[in-house]
């Protein structure tokens, strides 16, 4: 029994049908089988029994989009349509193959028509299929298709070969144009719920961009579907459409990209004068399905781009040096820092090894340059390429300041340890030979004791001071104050502490009150005023100047000390700095005095800076008469002192400095007015 008696009732159409010389196949709406006859039998090589019910294995997978679009093209069909087609309207014959059940493939033609009940609902397609000869006919819409394959693959092959997105979607639109025939055509890209217009031809410029509702417009149908293709007619329906801005539109046609098994867009062919076959569904099918893969191409691209340049962007702005060596150790990148570090510019390190010795990888290999800059370099490799990235930073001051703890460990327990064994041993003998001891003695040791003790209270005073200025716990209480008062005061202590130094003191009859921290400035000239002491060690002049600077107050303490080696008058304000070793280093100290110096007038909004004393006082030499009581003489008392300093040929009474030699310090305040 055939597959004709389950499925029509009419005897007489049963009997045609099974009767027919040629092949009639008809399938319901999901595309399973409803009528097989005795010729399609002969035709395929299935019987009715196996397939009626099921969804004939009979076409080629290169040939579903043909398929699917006269079926497709059947659904929109109206009345006068198909020229070309078929005698009458609703039947559409195409010249094809289809498979047969040996697997041999079988030339026909198929008369396709759509079927639909008595109230003209649509329920299936009827395919009545010829055996075919090459007569002109056939041969004529073969070569055409051929014609159009081939110009479909030539298209692809520039698709693909384009990697730029906005050329690809120009070139696909194009094809688009060219291969359906379309008025005008665009590509919308589906963005969550949304739809776009990225690309169009033969459309209005200002639509470019415009969105619309995915789950409302003809896309969301066609996804709802699980269709690749659809065909829209009706003003009714075309009249919502984002493009309905075209004059004489009537039928729309549109096929689905995926990207990566997602839907990524559509592609929109819009007709306004000529109408639209299955041919042109079947070309827009498959060149939606080649413009996803374009368009996937060209995402996937564009990230790659997009990555290096982002991993560009992050070795240029790294403050690290960053070289990429290939398979050879050849140098492939060279970032701008890696210049700044090693002084070598990107056109002499590419294309030459490393400019420096390179560590085993995951090691850490720490070296001097010849510029003195001290590097740390690492070395790890990219395993998907195999290079290596090389990364190097600059650690001079961090090895400059391990130096330095270092110097300040050894130079702390050498200051701490002399005053502590003299302190030992003065109050071991006092209390092993008290009674042994004269009065005289004991007084002497006891002020001994006392000394020492008050020269391990200003260490430990600097130590804290340091401490609190380098965690910027530094506070000052900013207000307007009595300069002269707190220079005069400082002076007046210092003048008595040795007989071989004599204290200058100038103030400007005019020096306005000063703007900042009274006690902060009294420990910063009285720390100037112990430097220059300290350093002037065959005595000699200290000279402290206060005069008015425009809206500034400048202070400066000039001696004729051993001055300051070239290179260090920044330096000395360093942490546990004390210029070069040698010379200075025999005054001992732990280098924090000037730091603090500095710190404390930085929190006033002061400057300090310290200068040859000779430029010192060519800078102070206007600043007319002294002040009153501040005398350029030796004080009371201080007769002695005045005498060892009178020595012939201008040196200090131990050999010492020179007229012009020594240091000046310049110290710079806001005035309060």
């Amino acid at each position: 029994m055939t597959g004709v008696h389950h499925h029509v009732h009419d005897p007489i159409a049963r009997a045609v049908i099974e009767s027919a010389a040629d092949a009639i196949v008809a399938v319901d709406q999901r595309h399973r089988v409803t009528v097989w006859n005795p010729a399609a039998e002969r035709m395929f090589g299935w019987t009715a029994k196996e397939m009626v019910g099921r969804v004939p294995p009979i076409v080629p997978d290169e040939l579903t989009a043909e398929h699917n679009a006269v079926q497709e093209r059947l659904l929109t069909r109206r009345a006068g349509d198909g020229p070309g087609e078929g005698p009458e309207s609703g039947q559409i014959s195409i010249a094809t193959r289809r498979f047969h059940r040996d697997g041999r493939l079988i030339d026909v033609r198929i008369d396709t028509s759509l079927l639909r009940d008595p109230a003209g609902t649509p329920l299936g397609w009827v395919g009545v299929y010829h055996p075919v000869d090459e007569d002109e006919i056939v041969q004529h819409h073969m070569t055409e298709r051929a014609r159009l394959v081939r110009r479909l693959n030539d298209i692809v092959a520039d698709l693909n070969a384009e990697l730029d997105l906005a050329v690809v979607l120009d070139r696909i639109t194009a094809a688009l144009i060219e291969l359906t025939g379309a008025d005008a055509g665009g590509f919308v890209r589906i963005e969550g719920d949304r739809l776009r217009l990225v690309n169009m031809s033969g459309l209005p410029e200002h639509m470019r961009g415009r969105s619309a509702d995915l789950r409302t417009s003809l896309v969301g149908e066609l996804l709802r579907s699980g269709k690749t293709v659809k065909l829209a007619t009706g003003q009714r329906r075309l009249g919502d459409l984002i493009w309905s801005e075209l004059p004489g539109l009537h039928t729309i046609a549109l096929g689905l990209s995926y990207l990566q098994n997602r839907p990524y867009g559509a592609l929109y062919a819009l007709f306004s004068g000529r109408k639209v076959g299955h041919t042109e569904l079947e070309l827009l099918e498959l060149l939606a399905g080649h413009a996803g893969v374009a368009v996937g191409n060209a995402v996937a691209y564009a990230e790659v781009v997009r990555q290096r340049a982002h991993e560009r962007a992050v070795i240029d702005s790294s403050a690290d040096g960053i070289a990429v060596l290939d398979h050879d150790l050849v140098v492939r990148q060279w970032n701008p820092a890696a210049h700044a570090l090693t002084g070598v510019p990107p056109g002499d390190a590419i294309g030459r090894p490393l400019p420096f010795d390179m560590p085993a990888l995951g090691e850490m290999l720490t070296f001097r340059l010849e510029s003195g800059t001290w590097l740390n370099v690492l070395a790890a490799e990219i395993e998907e390429t195999g290079e290596l990235v090389v990364d190097f930073r600059d650690v001079s001051e961090a090895k400059a300041l391990e130096e330095a703890k270092d110097l300040f460990l050894a130079t702390t327990s050498h200051e701490l340890r002399t005053p502590i064994t003299v302190v030992q041993g003065f109050a071991s003998t006092l209390v092993n030979r008290w009674d042994e001891l004269t009065d005289e003695d004991r007084r002497a040791a006891v002020a001994t004791i006392a000394e020492r003790a008050q020269s391990l209270g200003r260490l430990v005073e600097h130590l804290l001071l340091g401490s609190r200025a380098g965690a910027d716990e530094l506070t000052v209480t900013i207000e307007s104050f009595d300069l002269s008062r707190v220079v005069e005061g400082v002076v007046a202590g210092f003048r008595s502490l040795s007989p071989l130094h004599r204290v200058e003191l100038e103030i400007a009859p005019d020096l306005p009150e000063c703007r900042g921290d009274a006690m902060a400035t009294d420990i910063v000239l009285g720390q100037l005023l112990e430097n220059a002491f300290k350093y002037s060690p065959d005595g000699g002049t200290v000279t402290v100047r206060a005069l008015r600077e425009g809206a500034d107050i400048v202070v400066t303490v000039a001696d004729e000390g051993i001055g300051i080696p070239p290179g260090d008058h920044e330096r000395i304000f360093e942490r546990f700095v004390q210029g070069e070793t040698g010379d200075r280093r025999r005054f001992g100290g732990i280098g924090l005095g000037l730091y603090i110096v500095k710190r404390l007038t930085e929190a006033q909004g002061g400057t300090i800076s310290a200068l040859p004393a000779g430029a010192g006082k060519s800078e102070a030499s206007h600043t007319g008469a002294s002040r009153p009581g501040g005398g350029t003489g030796p004080e009371p008392g201080a007769s002695r002192a005045g005498a060892l300093l009178r020595s012939p040929h201008g040196r200090g009474p131990a050999g010492g400095a020179r007229a012009g030699e020594g240091t000046c310090m310049r110290l710079v305040l806001r005035a309060a007015d």
